[in-house]
């Protein structure tokens, strides 16, 4: 069966390399950048093919002969890459987090018998996925909270972070208000908002603060209270505040010596290099989601925990190896049409179906993650 990765960036790499070692899988990847493919052609027997996706009819000329397209482009490509890649009629699995509505598409998916399973990472991915199996599990669901955050294990002043997705995505999160439940109502409150302090066993203190990350489940899931809140080291919130409440994250261009400069770009320009892991540089995901609901008269607590670390014997980050590996496994059910859902899909359908959340946890085994469940009665 022939794959096409589009993107071979960190993620998308580790999404090749894994997909790879099936015998029965012709491994694609697309990347206008040839050095990423290089190093991707020299570690995994793939095919690259250097292409901008932004011309058009590249996206079509490449997936035309694709039994799945895994989509890892940065978040701006994202809506109009799996437009595309709908329009041609091929099943895929998405992992870019664009900002658009991905329902927009749902119509179109079905109209063309398209199975396409959006922000299948960790979270959103994961985090949807363990809620769409607990929903299923309990009478009642009356609460999902979702803490996670992928940082250095080494902490270097000033800004103590790092990223292995688009850096532009990660600015995003701080510029656009965060959407929760409450009551069953939605309550928008500014990104970087409601800062707390949380112990995390084997990591120590960490703050959160809200985020947009509910995306699909205010839609798709009718729970009184959702939350989700991205975990960083203690003062990191305060510190984007301060950009942001200066402008520094604004759009718009600012005359600077005559010349329009715009304050984003410049910032950007500064931020994404720091923000790089170095070679060899070590990374952690930790993730926290905690479901209460109600289950033949009694109330539970369904606490999951995630702590993934840096693998050296591969170098691979370990956010990456949590989203990635949440995509390619669900990949694979795609491909043999374990879950064979027609039209646009977020994670919680995934988890959903039993056999589905049964094969995820054993492939985070077989891959040495670790996700583990507490369940407390709590009346």
């Amino acid at each position: 069966m022939k794959i096409t990765v589009l993107g071979a960036g960190l993620v998308g790499s580790v999404i090749c390399r894994d997909l790879a070692t099936e015998s029965d899988f012709n491994i694609k990847v697309v990347d206008l950048n040839q050095e990423v493919l290089a190093k991707l052609r020299d570690a995994a027997s793939v095919e690259t093919v250097q292409a901008d996706l932004k011309q058009p009819g590249t996206l079509a000329a490449e997936i035309t002969d694709s039994d799945l397209v895994v989509c890892a482009v940065p978040g701006f490509m994202g809506f109009e890459t799996l437009k595309g890649i709908i329009e041609a009629g091929k099943n895929v699995v998405d992992i870019s987090f664009f900002s658009e509505d991905p329902f927009q598409l749902d119509d179109l998916a079905r109209t063309k018998g398209v199975t396409a399973v959006i922000d299948c990472g960790v979270a959103p991915g994961l985090s949807n996925i363990i809620l769409g199996h607990v929903n299923e599990l309990l009478d009642e669901t009356e609460s999902f909270i979702c803490y996670v955050g992928g940082l250095p294990t080494v902490r270097h002043w000033p800004y103590e972070f790092k990223t292995v997705f688009s850096p532009w995505d990660v600015l995003e999160e701080y510029t656009r208000p965060s959407r929760f439940i409450e009551y069953g109502k939605e309550v928008v409150l500014p990104a970087l908002s409601e800062v707390e302090l949380i112990d995390f066993p084997n990591v120590g203190t960490l703050e959160a603060f809200n985020t947009d990350g509910l995306r699909s489940l205010g839609k798709t899931m009718k729970i009184p209270f959702m939350k989700e809140k991205t975990l960083r080291y203690p003062g990191y919130a305060n510190l984007m505040s301060i950009f942001r409440q200066g402008g520094f994250f604004d759009t718009e261009p600012v005359d600077v010596g005559g010349q329009p400069v715009s304050p984003m770009a410049l910032t950007s320009k500064l931020l994404f290099d720091q923000w790089k892991l170095k070679e060899g540089e070590e990374d952690f995901t930790v993730m926290q989601v905690i479901i209460e609901g109600r289950l033949g008269g009694k109330k539970f607590r369904y606490t999951y925990d995630l702590l993934d670390r840096y693998d050296r014997l591969t170098r691979t980050t370990a956010m990456a190896r949590t989203t990635g590996y949440t995509c390619t496994i669900v990949a694979r059910q795609v491909l043999s049409s374990m879950f064979s859902r027609p039209g646009v899909c977020p994670p919680e359908y995934v988890g959903c179906e039993a056999d589905c959340y049964d094969h995820l946890i054993k492939g985070y085994q077989a891959r040495n993650i670790h996700l583990t469940r507490t369940i407390l009665e709590l009346e």
